[in-house]
């Protein structure tokens, strides 16, 4: 019983990376925009750290038009005029 409190927490460290990308990726694939399956669709890094990451391609735009709109939040909608890879 001695490892019980090690597998519990083992356990939570492996579920975090499916509960960190569900819900954006669930609203990329809800709106439509397949082609997003993981963090790695807009960052360089499979697991970012909020504030912590870079992104790619799909990610700076995604910036750029948060930064363009003002806008408090990132909407993955703004996808539908995204040109790139």
């Amino acid at each position: 019983m001695r490892f019980a409190p090690f597998l519990v927490a083992a356990a939570m460290v492996l579920a975090l990376p499916a509960q960190a990308k569900l819900p954006f990726v669930k609203q990329a694939k809800d709106l439509g925009f397949k082609e997003i399956t993981s963090c790695k669709s807009c960052h360089v890094d499979a697991m970012p750290k909020k504030g912590a990451s870079a992104a790619n391609e799909r990610g700076a735009f995604l910036t750029k038009m948060k930064v363009d709109k003002k806008a408090a939040e990132v909407d993955l909608a703004w996808l539908k005029d995204y040109k790139g890879k």
